[in-house]
């Protein structure tokens, strides 16, 4: 059973989670409206742990938030823009990044790209079953992560599987997870655990298939790095990138190793007929799917087919209009 200790944090005004360690709450403007950061207090300055998005308003959050507080590093989980997005502009103040090599050439790649929908995104569309209007109102709605982002300059400082550092009083190790972001961050003290998204309360962070890797298996990375973490519980307060800060890790990886499965077979079911992967939603998603939550789901669904694939539980073969079409074994 999960239990929450805390209440969020109201506006600028950080909640103390743990000795030495504060959470804050930072606005997003999309459907999950927030990303959480936690401020981590030593002797010489504080250690940040992610720092949303790149926006005038969330400068001037993050600037009555700290008052006069030196920050000396900024530690990110992984590359999205929500996590990484004002990376740059502490660094510019200042800052040592500390993240992976893989989420920081991601990151500096997004914030280069100057193309938020490549030919090889029609490509990919196409593939999944969408129709020739459906990608123009894609094309339409693509979102470019640089507009979210500020610059990130030359040099980090990486972290790796192993790796330990001291903060708030705390000896932490690294640990890397997969499946939500490759190579993300999670960070392991005796008492406390700085998830990011690796394991969310009370939602399935996003697995997905995009067109930069359309043959990857992001879930099952993700199933292999939950079978991993669950036995490490000893009821630490685990702090997420998202929602609230919890503690019961081994429960809330067993649900969601059970949804995944769950899903799986849903979706294996449903592929009794040859479907399109755009045909496969109700399998795995007990709502309408809207314009604004189709890229999520899509991706989302991908990795479960691909899965499926890897399993050899589901294969895939050329159809009309070159979509592929999904079929159970």
């Amino acid at each position: 059973m999960l239990t929450y200790p805390f209440d969020p944090p109201e506006g600028p005004h950080p909640v103390q989670v743990a000795p030495g360690i504060s959470w804050l709450r930072l606005p997003l403007p999309w459907a999950l409206n927030h990303v959480n950061a936690y401020l981590l207090e030593d002797d010489t300055g504080l250690t940040l742990v992610d720092t949303g998005i790149d926006s005038p308003d969330l400068r001037a959050f993050w600037t009555e938030a700290l008052g006069s507080r030196p920050v000396t590093r900024v530690i990110v989980t992984h590359h999205h823009p929500d996590h990484m997005g004002l990376a740059g502009w502490f660094q510019a103040r200042g800052a040592e990044l500390m993240t992976s090599r893989t989420a920081w050439l991601y990151a500096r790649m997004l914030t280069l790209d100057p193309d938020p929908f490549p030919p090889e995104a029609a490509i990919f569309l196409t593939r999944a079953g969408l129709t020739a209007p459906q990608i123009d109102d894609r094309r339409a709605r693509a979102f470019r992560a640089s507009d979210t982002m500020a610059p990130l300059p030359p040099g980090f400082t990486r972290l790796s599987e192993g790796d330990t550092l001291q903060a708030a009083g705390r000896h932490w190790r690294v640990r890397l997870g997969q499946g939500h972001a490759p190579d993300h961050l999670t960070l392991w003290s005796d008492d406390v655990v700085l998830m990011g998204d690796q394991v969310l309360p009370r939602i399935s962070p996003n697995i997905g298939v995009y067109p930069t890797e359309p043959e990857a298996d992001p879930l099952g990375e993700y199933l292999t790095s939950l079978a991993t973490m669950a036995p490490l519980d000893r009821g630490q307060m685990i702090l997420p990138g998202h929602q609230r800060p919890f503690r019961g890790l081994g429960p809330r990886i067993a649900e969601l190793q059970a949804e995944h499965a769950q899903g799986l077979d849903r979706l294996q079911a449903l592929l009794a007929t040859p479907r399109r992967a755009v045909e496969c939603f109700p399998a795995l998603f007990r709502r309408e799917i809207g314009p604004g939550e189709f890229g999520l789901a899509l991706a989302e669904t991908l990795a479960h087919l691909n899965h499926l694939q890897a399993l050899g539980r589901a294969a895939r073969h050329p159809g009309p209009q070159g979509a592929f079409l999904w079929q159970a074994l």
